[in-house]
């Protein structure tokens, strides 16, 4: 049955969220690593140490990919522009990548390999593994679970059903570049301000709403919702990141932890605000944080699905 042009991005992302399942990211010439290669090149002609600066890169990285995904949603096929939208899905999407990442952690640590696990875990965050034992590669690795559902799932997948192709190349355009240069460093201190704002403005909405997928999937990890919702509720500002702390206190409710500490990355060390009342995080319950992921980022492509129909259902009964 052919596709109609209202379905084309419901049904674009769906089969987006099933390519991610099957396929995962390939560990060659993944689309946003590309991304990231162009946008690094440009950067060594348009850095300089001012916001004006960074900003005027951001703004021709991300206009770039917007302007992408402006021309493939023009595309007149309702079939073809449901493809596009299934390949640019599955390009933004990593929840499948983020749960093997995180199922890889849980066996090097079940197995006592701390060599191995350390090796592994700049693949899931920034923190330097070096002197780290279980107990803190276990937090480090929830966390970054926790803060990554949002960013790898919830948000790309609500962004593209709320502005299709444009959206999903755009906000993956934008959290890329707050990972390449929004951090802070003497380098990037001022010419990563905009990129890092930007992205907290993308992921304003998507943090909060999966706060709350995590909220009502804490059943699922043996977890009580109104705990879940208490310890958002609580904790979630009080993460210096605006964002990180809603999935972060989420999660600690769900899973009964408690999440936080003293985090080091490189020279930098951080004390980020405890949340949660449970015990910290053992390797048992990094598969636990698999889990409730998996189940959230399962809500969110059923959320994202339906409320792209539903905008087209609108836009077409104001046709």
């Amino acid at each position: 049955m052919p596709i109609s042009s209202d379905l084309s991005r419901p049904v674009g992302i769906a089969a987006g969220v099933l390519l991610d399942a099957a396929l995962a990211d390939p560990r060659r010439g993944h689309p946003v690593a590309l991304f990231g290669t162009a946008a690094h090149a440009l950067e060594k002609r348009s850095y300089g140490d001012a916001r004006a600066r960074g900003a005027a890169h951001v703004a021709l990285c991300v206009g770039a990919a917007t302007g992408l995904g402006v021309v493939a949603s023009r595309v007149r096929s309702p079939l073809l522009r449901t493809g596009l939208t299934a390949v640019a899905t599955w390009a933004v999407l990593g929840g499948t990548t983020l749960a093997r990442e995180g199922a890889y952690m849980a066996g090097a640590l079940e197995r006592g390999d701390l060599r191995a696990a350390r090796r592994r875990l700049p693949h899931l965050c920034g923190r330097d593994p070096g002197g780290l034992e279980a107990p803190e590669l276990a937090r480090a690795t929830v966390e970054s679970i926790a803060e990554n559902t949002s960013d790898a799932v919830v948000a790309p997948l609500l962004w593209g059903a709320v502005a299709g192709v444009p959206g999903l190349l755009a906000y993956r355009a934008v959290n890329t570049l707050d990972a390449m240069i929004g951090h802070r460093s003497p380098r990037y201190e001022r010419f990563g301000w905009a990129a890092a704002r930007l992205d907290d403005v993308a992921n304003y909405v998507p943090a909060r709403v999966t706060g709350l997928l995590t909220v009502v999937a804490a059943p699922v990890v043996g977890g009580a919702p109104g705990r879940a919702l208490a310890v958002l509720g609580r904790d979630g500002h009080r993460h210096p990141s605006p964002n990180a702390g809603r999935c972060e206190a989420a999660f600690a409710g769900a899973l009964d932890l408690t999440l936080g500490g003293v985090n080091v990355y490189g020279s930098r060390v951080e004390h980020r605000p405890e949340m949660g009342d449970g015990p910290g995080p053992g390797v048992r319950d990094i598969r636990r944080s698999v889990r409730l992921a998996r189940v959230v980022s399962l809500a969110a492509a059923g959320v994202s699905v339906l409320a792209a129909w539903g905008l087209a259902a609108a836009r077409r009964g104001r046709g």
